[in-house]
């Protein structure tokens, strides 16, 4: 079709592309990102409760390679050293998130883990003394275990409770030094794939007509308790920031016919809209409200008035875009992607990387912000996540997986596109890589590298960084010419 092969066009035009540390403003912020299950293992280690993931992971069928988070890299006991290898690398900020059963090993806030609240200080006071500031996300998918067994987790409106004295607690033990919140990250993630695929913990897909929304609706009330809780109680005195982290695929649609221009239109409400209009809006997008009907819950007027406007800064987790053209019956299961009428095709050009799903479509990138400034009056934004990820090989020699030259594309593509974007208009305020390490991929094991630094899982975890760890470390120090030659 004409209006593929034209973006098709677009994209080799805008490839490769040189971008320098001067295209962005003085005080932008670059930062590596990381997540507790994914890199921490010691899980049970310091008083450390169990999680959702850990009794997911021990269920036959779960993980591709039937791996585990027990261990994984093992940043519990070398924080230090990869803390060291941010400061080398030369970035301003890391993103980390907190285990909440290392907080309150049964998740319901009675008694703190005061291991866990000294594991945490110890990170924190680590990343100051290098000039590194924390950006700490309180939720990162790894539920407590005993929060899902005793009372359905996320399932239970009861959770917006736990999570506010969680939450709290957080506040109250390391916000005398971190400015900067996330709530949730990818929320959309958990109700999909926890409670409508099934294919993350804690697997759930037997009632996904109805059980996504519900849990997307108790988490979106959890992160507006918890920015109230703040507002309340530390704003004045800490002077900190809290955000909410949505994940979004650019949907390009797949030709200029209005039916396909409406698909990709329902593909972002169904996306970024599912939380942020609640947010700016006050009730979910009408496209949803109509499609959905009555699986879709109401939110009381209390509700509102705490969602409202509930957030300082909205994180972006952007990885790659789609074409999606209009189909009454979606190729893929789960009433989520059925209800939005749409198929998601994937027929780029431009590069791929391991993980099927993620191409590389840098302009999408720019096309996100854009929206997300359009749509919700220019928040501030910080893209939280954004990475491509390299298929783990066994029989690969250590300087050939070192030599990572599609990522090195990628984020020049990616940041290029953010530039654009700020110079459109945009208020985007920093940039995170995913990810620091190779780790624990979630579904997909250790099958998969996203990391700057590649860690060896045979070799005692030795940590060596890759060609776009250096790439990153030119960047940041203002070694990369501008319209030269890469170094």
């Amino acid at each position: 079709m004409v209006k593929k092969e034209e973006l098709l066009k677009d994209y080799e035009q805008a490839e490769p592309r040189n971008v320098s540390k001067t295209d962005f403003p003085p005080n932008f912020v670059f930062g590596v990102a990381t997540s507790a299950y994914q890199i921490e293992g010691a899980c049970e280690e310091g008083n450390r409760g169990a999680s959702i993931w850990d009794d997911f992971t021990h269920t036959e069928g779960k993980i591709i390679d039937k791996s585990n988070g027990d261990v994984t890299v093992d940043h519990y006991h070398r924080y230090k050293e990869d803390i060291d290898l941010i400061a080398k690398l030369g970035f301003d900020a890391y993103r980390f998130s907190i285990s909440w059963s290392r907080i309150f090993p049964d998740g319901l806030g009675t008694k703190i883990n005061m291991e866990g609240i000294t594991f945490y200080n110890n990170i924190i006071d680590a990343l100051l003394q290098k000039g590194i500031q924390p950006y700490v996300t309180l939720y990162h998918w790894d539920l407590p275990l005993h929060l899902h067994e005793s009372m359905g987790g996320w399932l239970n409106k009861e959770i917006v409770k736990y999570f506010e004295i969680y939450a709290d607690t957080c506040f109250a033990s390391f916000g005398d030094r971190v400015k900067n919140w996330i709530t949730i990250n990818e929320p959309l993630q958990t109700a999909v794939n926890g409670y409508c695929t099934g294919i993350f913990a804690p697997g759930r897909h037997q009632h996904s007509s109805t059980e996504p929304y519900l849990v997307a609706h108790h988490q979106i009330l959890a992160h507006a308790a918890a920015f109230s809780v703040y507002q309340r109680k530390y704003k004045d005195k800490q002077g900190g920031n809290i955000g909410l982290v949505v994940d979004c695929e650019w949907a390009e649609a797949n030709s200029d016919k209005i039916e396909d221009k409406s698909a990709a239109a329902r593909r972002l409400d169904f996306q970024i809209g599912w939380y942020l209009h609640p947010i700016y809006y006050g009730d979910y997008p009408e496209v949803m409200r109509n499609n959905l009907g009555d699986q879709l819950p109401k939110f009381m007027q209390k509700d509102k008035e705490l969602v409202r406007n509930s957030l300082d800064f909205v994180g972006l987790n952007h990885y790659t875009s789609r074409f999606i053209a209009h189909a009454t019956k979606s190729p893929e299961e789960g009433s989520f992607y059925e209800a939005q009428e749409m198929e998601r095709l994937v027929e780029w050009e431009g590069g791929e990387a391991a993980s099927e799903w993620l191409y590389v479509v840098p302009w999408g990138l720019r096309k996100v912000l854009n929206y997300i400034a359009k749509t919700y009056n220019n928040p501030p934004i910080y893209v939280t996540e954004n990475g491509m990820d390299d298929e783990e090989n066994d029989s690969s020699p250590l300087h050939e997986m070192l030599d990572d030259k599609l990522r090195v594309r990628y984020f020049k593509g990616y940041l290029s596109a953010v530039a654009q974007a700020i110079k459109d208009g945009a208020d985007v305020r920093g940039y995170f890589v995913w990810s620091l390490l190779d780790n624990f991929e979630w579904a997909q094991g250790y099958t998969k590298r996203f990391g700057l630094v590649y860690v060896d899982y045979k070799n005692g975890l030795v940590r060596h960084p890759k060609s776009s760890a250096y790439w990153f470390m030119r960047f940041l120090k203002g070694n990369e010419e501008k319209n030269g030659k890469e170094e």
